[in-house]
């Protein structure tokens, strides 16, 4: 018989019952003690409204940044338009003058 099957169910029965005996435990101390499990659905309520809270701080930031990325995206075409636009006219006079250059030479 192969030993490691028989060890993995073994283990498998240790674990269920190991948190079937924890989880019995913990529902006994909540019975026992109602305004202890009060206090602590409580806590439970005001961690997650600050997670809450935190979320949203995060959700606005990103927002802004998201804002922020596009306004800095737009800088960035118009700086490429208007740098296109300024080689093109150099290299416009650039050859204009080129050719100027080349009639006088020819006259």
């Amino acid at each position: 018989m192969n030993l490691r099957p028989v060890v993995l169910i073994f283990l498998l029965l240790v674990l269920i019952i190991t948190s079937q005996f924890e989880w019995k435990q913990q529902v006994g101390e909540a019975e026992a003690n109602p305004a202890a499990t009060r206090r602590r659905q409580q806590v439970i309520l005001r961690e997650d409204a600050v997670k809450e809270k935190i979320i949203l701080a995060q959700e606005k930031n990103i927002q802004q940044l998201n804002g922020l990325i596009q306004s800095l995206q737009l800088q960035l075409l118009h700086c490429r338009l208007s740098n296109s636009t300024a080689h093109t006219t150099s290299n416009k006079s650039t050859n204009n003058s080129a050719v100027e250059g080349h009639k006088m030479i020819d006259d």
